[in-house]
């Protein structure tokens, strides 16, 4: 099936490397309104997912994350619960279209998936709470296939501060930095997306392999506390890792997010590709070219830019880089190269 690329940079990186993405809420968005049903995503989903099938081709998508999240303010042994049950959604989804998805672990699986024409599936639970305090659950979340953890979500964890909550810990406690240490030896991807920043810092300085942001923006361009700081953008090189630019118009555009926490009584202001392009290419200048990747959150959040309301839109993305000069090879770097080089790294021991 072909793309809705039309940029001869972006058609040509389509080529060199799989389109992975950090994040997509699907799992929560089938359990809200489906009860937790995969059927029918190989028709059209429009109106009910931002994802489906046809679209994800549309869209170039090699390679997706999906999210397995539980909301951080319920017990935290319902959120184990929430979480398995997601984990189940998705082995469903892989299971029902094996002509079209692959789970993957490795980047050598997500290589495999792709050069099979088929979109490599990989796990990425939402939010430390989903593991109760428990290390032994950390290591049945990997054994189930989950290949990152987010430390946070909302809410602190009692062992980490998240970014939208009073801080508690002052980052990761002890604690939280056995977590650290733990995720390194399995393999787990250490996720920085919702954590306050001086847990950002504190994991940068245990972590000894490389970390993401697997759906965040940048805080210079817009001031919003999901976003990462300069001082935290400049350490990725150091560390290997890579931040995954999120199209969330809350945190790419600063008039929406003076909306957010503002009157609601005005329609929410209008955002655009370019506001998700300003993100992108400041954090190819801060961290470089070898740090950035895309993590969208597709289906965890109800609007976002002009023209890019569903899974199609990465490829708008794509174009209008490519439009600016992008070459396709720092291109084929942003949509997968450098994820893939984290994942070949962090193979676990």
């Amino acid at each position: 099936m072909s793309t809705d690329l039309t940029q001869p940079a972006a058609i040509e990186a389509s080529g060199l490397a799989p389109l992975i993405d950090g994040h997509n809420d699907l799992a929560w968005a089938a359990r809200e309104t489906r009860a937790y049903s995969v059927a029918g995503l190989d028709g059209d989903m429009t109106g009910t997912f931002h994802t489906d099938i046809a679209r994800l081709r549309r869209g170039a998508v090699g390679g997706q994350f999906w999210s397995v999240y539980s909301p951080s303010d319920i017990p935290a042994a319902e959120a184990v619960t929430y979480t398995l049950e997601q984990i189940d959604c998705v082995h469903r989804l892989i299971e029902r279209y094996p002509d079209d998805f692959a789970y993957a672990w490795s980047g050598d699986d997500v290589r495999r998936a792709w050069r099979e024409g088929r979109i490599a599936s990989l796990l990425g639970a939402e939010g430390g709470h989903s593991i109760d305090g428990s290390l032994a659950v950390l290591r049945e979340l990997a054994r189930l296939g989950v290949r990152y953890m987010t430390l946070t979500h909302n809410d602190n964890t009692p062992w980490a501060d998240s970014a939208t909550d009073e801080p508690v810990h002052g980052g990761l406690t002890d604690f939280g930095r056995e977590v650290v240490a733990e995720m390194n030896r399995l393999g787990m991807l250490v996720d920085l997306s919702h954590v306050a920043a001086t847990t950002m810092h504190d994991a940068l300085d245990v972590s000894t392999a490389p970390v993401i942001f697997s759906h965040s923006s940048c805080r210079a361009v817009t001031d919003h506390p999901r976003n990462v700081p300069d001082d935290v953008l400049e350490r990725l090189p150091a560390n290997g890792g890579v931040i995954m630019i999120a199209y969330v118009p809350f945190f790419v555009s600063q008039d929406v997010a003076d909306w957010s926490t503002g009157d609601r009584s005005s329609p929410i202001p209008a955002s655009t590709v370019d506001d998700v392009v300003a993100h992108i290419e400041h954090a190819r200048d801060v961290a470089g070219v070898d740090h950035i990747g895309i993590g969208s959150d597709y289906d965890g959040v109800d609007v976002f830019p002009d023209r890019m309301g569903d899974v199609t839109g990465h490829a708008v993305v794509l174009d209008r880089l490519a439009e600016r000069g992008w070459s396709s090879g720092d291109l084929a770097k942003l949509m997968g190269d450098n994820l893939l080089r984290v994942l070949d790294a962090t193979a676990g021991s």
